[in-house]
């Protein structure tokens, strides 16, 4: 080829149908198809013309996309766990994980918005809060963050309300969890293998000990032991994004009450103490 010739190739505009790329949808799917990508991207309807409220929308709308992930793969785990399989619920729980990675890394972005800007469109927003995420709250039931009262913001949508209320029927990750030591011949106190489940969780010294097995001797209880580090690595990712939520909450508006009507950042502050496996975490002074 002539000096020429490698030169017009160079400077030709590229053109991917020369490789065998499909240029032609008429007929077929295309990626925008696949996606329904015309739904999503027509599902922000900003309330007012403030420039930062379709920020606030988008954040809001991928963090729910990220926990309807969530919610499939730590329901997957729990049903895996439940049947005494647990290599695949380590996979689900370890992405459970990394989703939580990317929840956090969005505050980093509506962190940008500043309090001026927040207040252009804060009237917009009515009563509505993301304190009434029913995807946020299914999560926190699955996990074992179980509070009755929790269901009176849902009470509106009868489908939403039978949804939670099922859950709250149902044994949580860490009930499952405590059913697969109580099935490796480690004693779990009875009360709490029997309790009544859709009820908050309270720490039981018991279980304590029952941990405190399976850390004091790793090479026999390994599964449970990686399965123990898997939770609490989960709960850290959680813990981070709980944190991350009332330091952007009080950056942008202070100590103002939510549009919700909760207290805001005294409110978020609260949930910081709640501990989803507790044992889990103080079986660390025990060792």
């Amino acid at each position: 080829m002539s000096e020429q010739s490698k030169k017009n190739n160079q400077t030709k505009p590229y053109d991917p149908s020369t490789e065998g790329a499909c240029t032609d949808f008429s007929d077929q799917m295309s990626y925008g198809d696949y996606l329904s990508l015309d739904a999503i991207l027509t599902a922000q309807h900003p309330k007012s013309d403030a420039h930062d409220e379709l920020l606030f929308i988008i954040q809001h709308q991928t963090s729910e996309l990220w926990m309807k992930l969530a919610i499939r793969e730590i329901s997957a785990a729990r049903t895996t766990m439940q049947a005494g399989d647990l290599r695949p619920a380590f996979k689900m729980l370890a992405r459970v994980s990394r989703i939580f990675e990317q929840l956090n890394n969005a505050w980093d972005v509506l962190r940008t918005m500043t309090p001026s800007d927040y207040t252009t469109f804060r009237d917009a927003l009515g009563p509505s809060s993301g304190f009434q995420s029913y995807q946020y709250r299914q999560i926190e039931f699955m996990l074992g963050n179980r509070n009755p009262a929790m269901l009176r913001p849902h009470e509106h949508r009868e489908d939403i309300l039978e949804m939670l209320k099922q859950e709250l029927a149902t044994p949580s990750l860490y009930d499952a969890a405590l059913g697969l030591l109580g099935g490796a011949g480690i004693d779990v106190p009875d009360h709490i293998l029997r309790r009544d489940v859709s009820q908050p969780y309270t720490p039981d010294d018991g279980v304590i000990a029952a941990w405190h097995k399976v850390y004091s001797d790793t090479s026999k209880y390994w599964s449970l032991y990686e399965l123990a580090e898997k939770l609490v690595d989960f709960e850290d990712y959680f813990r981070r994004w709980r944190f991350n939520h009332v330091t952007t909450v009080e950056r942008v508006i202070g100590f103002k009450r939510g549009t919700g009507g909760t207290g805001g950042v005294s409110y978020l502050k609260k949930m910081l103490e709640v501990e989803l496996f507790p044992e889990l975490w103080r079986v660390r002074t025990a060792l």
